[in-house]
């Protein structure tokens, strides 16, 4: 129940900061721009808590998921003349700079904020997943290039196109852009190979070694009730290190070594803590998955992180591909090639909400990375020129810089009232599927396991 209720508190703190030093942004320079601030809003609904500190009510609403600053100033949708009246007052028209740096403003705060956020975990160091800190070779698809030439399951990748690399990360880095990859491995047995390979498009518009992948953790999250796995009582947390003598380095491999045994009892050696644990056990043919199966479903691989290894990024790289992530995913929604898959891949505010229960239980490094991360979203999504973000009032702003005469009222209050009921319906609709995906897996298909909040990519949870 702490566990619970500690996760709880996290969510809100993190989620809150993100959007009270945005709407501060807001805030601070609208003040400084002499405009009048009606609200600043801490959540949406009912308030909580308000109290009315001169002109202007501070306030924290029971939905702790958003917020908002009243700027009467900046709304569009008034005619421009010299003097407004709303809500029974007499506001001065304000000029389009400063409409234009006032919106400005809350991203800037988003990124002000991600700048600390970088430096802790720079600092500090975040739990490493395998592919961040070894070159292994996980999983080798039998019927690909890369076997066929001689790349296997172990190997380790020494160098790309001729540069040394010590990670996948830096690895997926070098093939991002290139159209070959020719890799210098080293098997398990230290003998030396060359592999050269085609790359193909990938997510995002990214290039990859198709048939590759690299080493993943095989973390136990729970067993399937009535499984071999619960029968022998596998625990959550344990890890999958071997199986029937053979060396685990992924998913996908144990999932073929698991569906060649059905049947037969293996051993299986599994990482429990500080002890190594050998157990029998014989995967049993599953009806719906047509295979054997030990009954295991694994922890997330986002969160499959080993916490006595740690990584230190430099603040710049990771605000660096922070940014680059979320421009590739804007980028692919517009291609006509990548926007069905990438579409896809999209969560919404629940999805986001699920990220950072898991993250926090993980670890609360990789939280604040996460916040880092979502604060460079929540920026370059807010300047994006569509009405009701930041980015729409900038482009009305521009148009009467160069028309020298606002946008008519109703144009903009149809531009407006559009786009609201636009982004309600896809949230809407990205919250019900977020749902079906996380709560009710079976009904979903194979392509629609994936989710990618704010940018981020995920994967499903696959039972073995």
């Amino acid at each position: 129940m702490l566990l619970i209720l500690y996760t709880i508190a996290l969510v809100i703190l993190l989620l809150g900061a993100s959007i009270f030093v945005h709407e501060l942004g807001h805030f601070v320079v609208a003040r400084w721009c002499g405009m009048v601030v009606d609200t600043f809003s801490i959540g949406f609904g009912h308030a909580i808590w308000k109290r009315k500190v001169g002109d202007v009510t501070y306030k924290i609403g029971w939905i702790p998921f958003g917020g908002y600053v009243a700027l009467p100033q900046m709304d569009p949708t008034l005619d421009g003349k010299a003097e407004t009246e709303t809500r029974e007052r007499a506001l001065p028209p304000v000029a389009p700079w400063k409409r234009i740096v006032v919106a400005l403003a809350g991203a800037t705060g988003n990124i002000l904020f991600a700048i600390p956020l970088a430096w802790l975990v720079f600092l500090a160091g975040r739990p490493a997943a395998p592919h961040e800190t070894n070159s292994l070779i996980g999983y080798v698809e039998t019927n690909g290039v890369a076997y066929a030439s001689g790349a296997r399951i172990g190997d380790q990748v020494l160098a790309v196109n001729g540069t040394m690399v010590n990670n996948w990360t830096e690895i997926s880095a070098l093939c991002a852009t290139s159209t070959v990859a020719d890799l210098r491995l080293r098997s398990q047995t230290g003998a030396e190979k060359n592999v050269q390979l085609v790359l193909t498009n990938g997510l995002l518009g990214m290039k990859q070694m198709a048939d590759l992948l690299p080493q993943q953790y095989c973390t136990v999250a729970k067993t399937m009730p009535g499984s071999a796995a619960a029968a022998v009582q596998i625990q959550r947390g344990d890890r999958v290190i071997e199986c029937d003598g053979v060396r685990i380095f992924s998913r996908p491999q144990l999932t073929d070594i698991v569906t060649a045994r059905e049947g037969r009892s293996v051993s299986i050696k599994l990482q429990r803590g500080a002890d190594v644990v050998t157990l029998q056990i014989t995967p049993q043919y599953n009806e719906k998955e047509k295979r054997a199966l030990i009954g295991i479903i694994y922890t997330d691989w986002r969160f499959d992180v080993d916490l006595s290894k740690k990584t230190h990024p430099q603040p710049a790289a990771q605000l660096r591909e922070h940014a680059t992530m979320i421009f590739r995913v804007l980028h692919a929604l517009v291609t006509p090639g990548s926007a069905g898959k990438t579409a896809e891949l999209i969560g919404g505010p629940l999805e986001i909400i699920i990220e950072y229960w898991l993250m926090i239980q993980s670890s609360f490094m990789l939280a604040l990375w996460f916040t880092c991360f979502l604060n460079v979203n929540l920026a370059v999504i807010n300047l994006l020129p569509i009405p009701v973000f930041d980015g729409g009032h900038i482009v009305f702003a521009l148009w009467e810089v160069v028309t020298r005469r606002a946008v008519h009222r109703k144009v903009a209050n149809g531009l407006m009232n559009f786009f609201v009921i636009l982004i309600l319906c896809l949230a809407a609709f990205l919250t019900y599927r977020d749902v079906m995906r996380n709560f009710f897996p079976k009904s979903q298909s194979a392509a629609a396991t994936n989710a990618v909040p704010a940018a981020t990519n995920a994967a499903p949870q696959p039972a073995k």
